[in-house]
This record gives C-alpha cells, structure tokens and sequence, in this order.
C-alpha cells in the first residue's frame, strides 16, 4: 500500500469523501508533504558535513543563534516550532558555518521529542568537531499543546544539552548562555 491510499483512507476514516472535488489529490499532496518534512531520515551526518571540516587555531566559543527549526512530533504527529542556538569550542578543527544549521535540520525533520533532537544535535557537532565543548538549547512552541490537549497558547518549552566545556565550567555556560541572551 502506497502513502497516498493511507491517506486516502485516514480521510474516510475521519468521515470526508475522499473523492469531492477539494480533497481528490489530498493523498498524493498529502504524502509528498510528509516524505518532505521527514526527509531527515534520507541524510547522514556524512553527507551533511560532506569534509566541510577546517584546520584552524581558533580555541574560542562558536555560535551559530536562533537557526529556525520545524519538526513533527513524535506521538502526535504535530507540527513544533522554534529556534536552535548552537555552541562549540574548536580543537583544532572548525566546521563549515552552514553545516551547523544542516545538522539541526537532519535531525528535526524526523519524528522526534524535542528532549531528543537537542542531544542528537549536540551530540552529532561533538562526534563531528571533537570540540572541547558543545552546547545547544532549543525553543519550541508545540501544536499538540496549542491545538489540542490543554491547549496552551503561550507556552514554549525550553530544552539544552551542555557538554565537556559547557557541562565542566559554571564560566563558559553563562558566557554562552548570556551571548545567546538566555541570562542576564
């Protein structure tokens, strides 16, 4: 069975038609909406840094801030939507600028729970950078929160994965905290 018939079918499931005029190429769209926002699970943390790798004698903090991220939760299959800010401290190494907003999106166009996503992220930069440090904070609104549930407008949750540097020293995780304006 192809992603458009189960479409087809959630559509009668609910009720609908699924051949009126307004729905007749929901399932394909459907589909093709889904295998895009899931496309993370196509991409490897290989193919991502693809050697974007550089020699260099920086020994100081790298942030890259509010990189906007969309994913699909997990037990609902909703959207949540936030931004990641993201830390490391090079040995050596520095990776390529970009590189750092494409490993978010690998790994948050999956079906995930945003406890998860922060530590694949944070812990795809270390294997990759073998950084002193990697650091990574990730806020999102959730829509299983916001239109269903106890539906809750306002809320955002905040999740962060503090490793080596960030997790060792008080000093460099207010340094990154307050550079991405998180402490005061």
């Amino acid at each position: 069975m192809t992603l458009p018939h189960h479409y087809r079918e959630i559509l009668k499931g609910l009720g609908e038609d699924s051949e009126r005029e307004g729905l007749l190429d929901t399932p394909k769209r459907a589909a093709k909406a889904m295998q895009y926002l899931c496309h993370g699970y196509e991409q490897s943390l290989d193919e991502i840094v693809n050697g974007a790798l550089f020699t260099s004698d920086n020994d100081e903090m790298v942030i890259l801030k509010d990189i906007e991220l969309y994913s699909l939760c997990e037990h609902h299959l909703l959207p949540f939507i936030g931004k990641a800010h993201v830390a490391y401290i090079p040995t050596g190494k520095v990776l390529g600028l970009s590189k750092l907003a494409r490993i978010v999106d690998m790994y948050a166009r999956r079906l995930q729970i945003q406890e998860n996503l922060t530590r694949q992220i944070a812990d795809a930069i270390q294997s990759v950078t073998q950084a002193a440090g990697v650091a990574v904070v990730i806020e999102a609104q959730h829509m299983c929160m916001m239109m269903r549930g106890v539906e809750k407008q306002n809320s955002t949750m905040n999740t962060s994965v503090m490793l080596g540097a960030f997790r060792e020293s008080n000093t460099t995780r207010m340094e990154f905290l307050q550079l991405i304006g998180r402490s005061k």
